[in-house]
């Protein structure tokens, strides 16, 4: 596999994505759509609608009639910004795709674990719950958000973080096609600023040192992530909407 470069992580970065979420609703039972352009996973009224664009300027018929019929809360993301979405009555914003060359990192300063069984997968569900007041996911339903088959779907990992003995936040890894992909990096707002986000991300990151990582950075996380090597290579615009939509 050649060296991922900073022009070519959007692709990388999308086909990435694609990839997480195509294992993540297969493990959930949910509907995947893959088509040129996109892929999408269509979920239930609480994990709602899944897009992920995989071309610049993709043809947006499908996207706008599937966003249009979808049965509870929107997510679309489009790492090139170069899809005319503006048909769709849709919250957007950007942030930064970036990447991390291979190479070692200090190790945590606290106990890491890749999550192999059951109690520690509903712990690290419930921190990213919380860290991402993921208001769709209450009342809690456990295994609704991480299923057990999560865990078996290749190249998906979980990660997460002890302090004090208590699971206090966790991230998720996908390895695809010589490259890995952080998604869902949280941390609950009672264990925030006390060192967990960075000791998660640095336990992944020493998991898979020969690895070149990419990386969507929300305004807060990337500070943590430029300092652990991460560079931006280019601007990714999500969309996000209640649904369903209707014309």
């Amino acid at each position: 596999m050649p060296m991922t470069t900073l022009a070519d992580a959007p692709l990388r970065q999308a086909r990435n994505s694609a990839a997480f979420w195509a294992a993540t609703g297969r493990s959930r039972g949910h509907e995947v759509i893959r088509r040129p352009g996109f892929l999408a996973v269509n979920g239930d009224e609480r994990a709602g609608l899944r897009i992920l664009i995989q071309e610049p300027a993709t043809d947006t018929a499908e996207i706008i009639d599937l966003v249009r019929r979808a049965p509870g809360p929107v997510n679309l993301e489009d790492p090139f910004s170069a899809t005319d979405l503006s048909a769709l009555e849709l919250r957007s914003w950007q942030m930064p795709v970036m990447l991390r060359p291979p190479g070692p990192v200090e190790p945590p300063l606290m106990e890491v674990v890749r999550v192999r069984d059951e109690p520690d997968l509903r712990a690290a569900e419930l921190a990213l719950i919380a860290g991402f007041d993921l208001t769709r996911f209450e009342p809690y339903r456990a295994g609704e958000m991480f299923p057990a088959a999560l865990l078996e779907q290749p190249g998906v990992d979980v990660f997460a973080a002890r302090l004090d003995g208590v699971i206090g936040g966790a991230c998720v890894t996908m390895v695809d096609e010589g490259l890995g992909s952080h998604y869902w990096v949280g941390t609950p707002p009672g264990f925030r600023s006390r060192g967990v986000g960075r000791a998660v991300m640095v336990g992944s990151l020493t998991a898979l040192p020969d690895l070149p990582f990419t990386l969507t950075a929300s305004r807060l996380g990337r500070p943590l992530y430029e300092s652990l090597g991460f560079v931006v290579a280019a601007d990714s615009t999500w969309y996000s909407g209640a649904g369903p939509l209707r014309p």
